[in-house]
């Protein structure tokens, strides 16, 4: 069952993908960036819904009243694709944190830059951390929310949680926006680069706004909170 579901699943998904980007790029010249992201969250909303029924992956979110009514920087630890797509539906407007070669593919590509994201260059850190903490505080300015992945790449989740990188807390500490963090363990259902879904709950933990001053302060208080709140739901 898990096979065929997971061929049913990644089937119509990749399927979905080229109509939904071309969508995104015609709607682009008619539509403001906050209302062509709710557009394409109704598509992520139809993918978690297909892998729902299709594959048995399910969620549940604990401290969803954590959420500000004002822009944050969303921390969160990353495993994979799910919480790639699903934490773009938690806060609107928003904006992720993506590396540049992602803006060549062939329309999926190109409807990702009409999302108008910050993009990273692995190949110089220095300059794109200075970038990403630039543009960062100007899009909460603006009145988005900004997404990452402190830990820099897709972690098994057998690894548990690794270091962050201090971008949250000096975005936090520059922009005077709280940090919201976020733990889940959808890597156990939705593994990274694997064909096959395994049923199951994805368990997804909001913790308190962390606020301050102190970059290092803000980023360790992230990575504890989500480290601690991981050993409870892996």
């Amino acid at each position: 069952m898990a096979l065929l579901g997971s061929v049913i699943f990644n089937t119509v998904f990749y399927l979905s993908l080229i109509p939904i980007s071309i969508s995104i790029i015609i709607l682009y010249f008619f539509l403001s960036t906050k209302k062509l992201q709710a557009f394409g969250a109704l598509w992520i909303w139809f993918v978690l819904w297909l892998l729902r029924i299709t594959c048995g992956v399910t969620w549940v979110i604990e401290g969803k009243e954590n959420i500000p009514d004002s822009p944050c920087i969303v921390v969160a630890n990353h495993q994979g694709q799910w919480e790639s797509f699903y934490l773009q539906t938690l806060l609107l407007p928003s904006t992720s944190i993506i590396k540049k070669e992602l803006l060549y593919i062939p329309f999926f590509g190109w409807a990702l830059r009409c999302m108008k994201p910050i993009t990273l260059n692995r190949a110089n850190k220095f300059s794109s951390l200075k970038k990403v903490i630039d543009k960062g505080v100007l899009k909460l300015k603006n009145g988005f929310s900004v997404i990452l992945f402190p830990e820099g790449t897709r972690i098994s989740p057998e690894k548990g949680i690794q270091p962050f990188a201090n971008s949250c807390g000096v975005l936090a500490s520059k922009s005077g926006k709280p940090i919201l963090p976020i733990c889940h363990n959808s890597g156990k259902y939705w593994k990274n680069k694997r064909f096959i879904k395994k049923p199951g709950q994805v368990i997804v933990k909001i913790g308190t706004p962390i606020t301050g001053n102190n970059a290092k302060e803000l980023t360790e208080n992230a990575y504890l909170w989500i480290k601690n709140s991981y050993r409870e739901i892996s």
